[in-house]
């Protein structure tokens, strides 16, 4: 997770809970529920986040208890959400360019815009029955005692502590977050089809061609492509664009209604060439499917 992502939801404690309820960030993996977990933090009096006091938050108990990830393994938010006007967020990251690593502690950790590409980060933070709790500076280091990653740095399971003292204090907060999720989703796997029959309307030229898609979990899919004719006297051509909410299962079909772009010009029955290129954003990584342009001919006749 890149810091110039980080940067987007630790400038102030309460719009970084907004901004990660809100979407999830660029680069990163979607957000899942921990199948099992708990984050936990304290620290003696004079503490700022803790007031002295111990905090403990269990997946299942809670509302929200998400962990993402950086699809560079960079770095990655603990999500708490307690009630109503209780969240809490943790944000930590490896000095940019590394991937968090397993048995390494990160010291001399800060939060964003303190924080140099060679530092690692570290923003703990969030609000407690309404009250905002947060640092404007902090120091500390964290330890990744334990790390997998899925694809696109789906986090799938995760052990580590974190030491953090806030605006200069000498008291620290520690902490510690366990977190076992849901095996990562499936990565989206999409295939598109030609008819190589299709429909001319005449004299008006009107041309209906289509095929199916094909997905393995739901996706909507942009088609994009051109269909043109070779003719003695001339060359008509079109092209066209939909979209085909595609579910798993079936091949889902498609198909466009298309008239001649070229003045002048209208298709007739016989041979016709069809470009098509299908693309789709998979729902759970940061990630587009493309099948490429593929080129096929289709066969034009009178309905």
């Amino acid at each position: 997770m890149p810091r110039r992502i980080l940067t987007r939801s630790v400038g102030v404690v309460a719009a970084m809970a907004v901004a990660l309820i809100a979407a999830p960030l660029a680069g990163t993996a979607q957000a899942y529920s921990a199948t099992s977990g708990t984050l936990s933090f304290s620290g003696d009096a004079g503490e700022p986040i803790s007031g002295g006091q111990p905090y403990e938050y269990s997946a299942g108990a809670v509302q929200m208890f998400d962990v993402q990830g950086g699809t560079d393994q960079n770095g990655l938010t603990v999500a708490i959400d307690s009630d109503q006007g209780t969240l809490w967020r943790l944000i930590v990251a490896a000095p940019d360019g590394q991937k968090l690593a397993e048995g390494t502690t990160y010291s001399g950790a800060k939060q964003w815009p303190y924080a140099q590409p060679e530092d690692p980060e570290l923003t703990f933070g969030g609000i407690d029955n309404g009250t905002e709790k947060g640092c404007n500076t902090n120091s500390g280091s964290f330890t990744i005692e334990h790390i997998a990653f899925g694809p696109y740095g789906y986090v799938r399971e995760l052990d580590a502590t974190f030491e953090q003292y806030c605006n200069g204090s000498t008291v620290p907060l520690r902490g510690a977050v366990h977190a076992v999720m849901p095996e990562p989703p499936v990565e989206l796997a999409m295939g598109m089809n030609v008819d190589s029959a299709g429909t001319v309307d005449v004299p008006d030229g009107q041309i209906t061609v289509g095929g199916t898609v094909t997905c393995n979990k739901p996706a909507s899919v942009s088609l994009v492509g051109q269909v043109f004719q070779i003719q003695k006297k001339g060359t008509p051509g079109a092209s066209y664009e939909t979209t085909v909410a595609c579910t798993p299962g079936a091949p889902v079909p498609w198909s466009v209604r298309l008239t001649s772009q070229e003045p002048g010009t209208s298709f007739q029955p016989g041979t016709a060439t069809m470009r098509s290129r299908a693309r789709a954003d998979d729902r759970d990584y940061p990630v587009t499917v493309d099948t490429g342009q593929q080129e096929s001919e289709v066969t034009l006749s009178k309905p």
